[in-house]
């Protein structure tokens, strides 16, 4: 199986994307370079998600 060593924006952590994944055809084209790892994805959406809450308790 292929893969591509990927560095995380966020932690700068090197992890693995494998054949057949969005990020994976993202590396290989390098149409994106800025690549987050799925634990730095998750935190960045929960907080998103609560940002959005705490902004529908304000009305």
């Amino acid at each position: 199986m292929f893969y591509y060593d990927v560095l995380c924006n966020n932690c700068k952590k090197t992890f693995r994307v494998y054949e057949g994944s969005l990020k994976y055809k993202q590396a290989k084209e390098r149409k994106v370079k800025i690549f987050c790892c799925e634990d730095c994805a998750d935190k960045i959406r929960i907080e998103a998600i609560l940002n959005f809450m705490r902004g529908i308790n304000r009305f």
